[in-house]
């Protein structure tokens, strides 16, 4: 026993010399390049000692030390780290075709069921071909406007259950039930799944819970993904669980698929109705002329994907608004009375409203400057280059703080100051969050920006300005809520937003 106690000490203390002497090499090897500063690192971990729950955070800390651009390694992996403008141009604009890959891991590759979605799918002709489809199919004008019903048909659902609420003096979780109402925007869409029936309801349900579940593994943080010896081994069974959510997944939309494929039977061929988005993707998977045939698998990668991506980013962002309304209730009341100025006191807002609303555009424009829904961009270089002056390597992950950049006072005048004003200056009209200007990009810039930006900037303003029009929004004590922040991949809030909605319109019409 204790010879091979001995023998297990020998092979460690062997282990972490190789796994030192490779660091120094490594480490040997850049020195003979140019590279940002580095903090000082230890031995297999790098800097991961370094870097709190809030990621954004220690990234903000480190650039006030080191400066603009610095070079960190979690583990094995070199990153690169920025919160300035300019620089961040460099990499996403000038060098854009050396980062355009997303940074993939364990889980997030296993839930695309092998990276045949769009998120994470590596940049090439795969991705070029999908996101012709988002882009001109899926997520288009053309697209969005036939649906623009079925959102609304939510958004009153919505409206009329707070009505419902407020009537009774019962309180509400505000991110819960955004969530739920994001969530069947998303579904509807998708599927044309709603409240409508009981087999409907148990599916949104399974989606939210589902996607729910599925955020919270991919925002985990693992050893396996970071140190390489560590690569094989899955520590906090992540592996069982996005497995047995997939599984869930897939059995779901094996049976979806079959209704859409039924009910296209009894339709007949050329008969008119409202496509949804399965049924577009449907469509792509039958044509026999696309260059890229995809498969079964690509196409509930697909929706998945959506869900994913346009759930709780909607949801948060909206909470976040209502927060920063609530403590300042200046801007609240200027924003209710932009909207009765163009809607009157009889009629709901629209989507269509939302162009003729420049202080509440404003409002969205401010909200993601200080609260951005991803808070870092991340890419990950597929070849060598030179940036800034410097050496990057192949396979660098790069950070984008934009959370940091929004809170820079030598970009934003009193950059805490919730202040919507601060966009509605000719100055300052050239911020559209389209990545035009790499000063505000919450959508991300470029090839690989958020494709269903021209979807939240629909579904975000007018779900939060009809929130403002229907209802005042009291919350216990001092009537000032917190703004903490809750770690994830998104940034929700830490405390749920607890509040009763007292109705002030009464024109509401029936979702039905």
């Amino acid at each position: 026993m204790a010879e091979m106690q001995d023998y297990i000490q020998l092979s460690f203390v062997m282990l972490l010399s190789i796994i030192a002497i490779r660091t120094i090499l490594t480490r040997k090897k850049n020195n003979n390049h140019l590279t940002p500063p580095t903090p000082p690192s230890l031995p297999i971990i790098g800097h991961c000692h370094l870097i709190s729950k809030f990621p954004h955070k220690s990234f903000h800390k480190l650039s006030i030390q080191y400066g603009p651009i610095i070079q960190l390694f979690l583990g094995s992996i070199p990153c690169i780290v920025t919160s300035n403008p300019e620089i961040a141009k460099e990499f996403l604009k000038t060098h854009e075709t050396s980062f355009s890959n997303r940074l993939k891991n364990a889980a997030t590759t296993y839930i695309s069921y092998g990276l045949k979605g769009f998120i994470i799918t590596p940049y090439g002709d795969y991705w070029q071909f999908v996101k012709k489809i988002c882009m001109s199919e899926l997520l288009g004008v053309i697209t969005l406007d036939q649906l623009r019903p079925l959102r609304q048909q939510e958004t009153l659902r919505f409206l009329r259950l707070l009505q419902k609420k407020g009537e009774t003096g019962e309180a509400i979780e505000v991110g819960g039930e955004l969530l739920t109402l994001t969530n069947s925007i998303i579904t509807i869409m998708t599927m044309k799944k709603t409240f409508g029936s009981e087999n409907d309801i148990s599916d949104v349900k399974e989606i939210r819970k589902m996607v729910t579940e599925t955020a919270e593994l991919v925002g985990k943080v693992n050893v396996s993904d970071f140190i390489w010896f560590f690569k094989n081994i899955d520590f906090y069974g992540m592996n069982k669980k996005l497995k047995r959510i997939r599984d869930r997944f897939d059995t779901m939309m094996d049976r979806v698929t079959k209704e859409h494929q039924e009910e296209k039977k009894k339709r007949g061929e050329g008969a008119h109705h409202v496509r949804d988005l399965l049924d577009i993707l449907l469509e792509i998977q039958e044509d026999e002329s696309n260059e890229i045939k995809l498969t079964s698998e690509n196409v509930n990668a697909f929706i998945l994907d959506i869900f994913m991506a346009g759930t709780d980013t909607a949801a948060i962002t909206i909470e976040w608004a209502l927060a920063e309304l609530i403590n300042n209730p200046h801007v609240m009341e200027k924003a209710r009375q932009e909207i009765d100025s163009v809607t009157g006191k009889s009629r709901l807002i629209q989507e269509s409203d939302i162009p003729n609303l420049p202080y509440m555009r404003a409002i969205i424009k401010e909200t993601l400057r200080i609260h951005p829904t991803v808070p870092v961009i991340v890419r990950e270089s597929s070849e060598s280059c030179k940036v800034y002056g410097y050496e990057i390597a192949a396979k660098t992950v790069l950070f984008v703080n934009l959370w940091s950049m929004g809170r820079d006072p030598k970009l934003w005048e009193n950059p805490l100051e919730f202040r919507p004003e601060r966009f509605m200056c000719e100055e300052n009209n050239k911020f559209d969050m389209r990545g035009q200007n790499f000063q505000l990009m919450p959508f991300g810039t470029g090839r690989r920006a958020c494709p269903g930006y021209l979807l939240a900037l629909q579904v975000v303003p007018t779900n939060l300005a009809a929130m403002i029009q229907c209802f005042e929004w009291n919350v216990d004590g001092n009537g000032k809520v917190d703004m903490e922040e809750k770690p994830a991949v998104t940034l929700p809030r830490a405390h749920p937003l607890i509040c009763v909605p007292v109705p002030r319109f009464n024109s509401i019409p029936s979702c039905e």
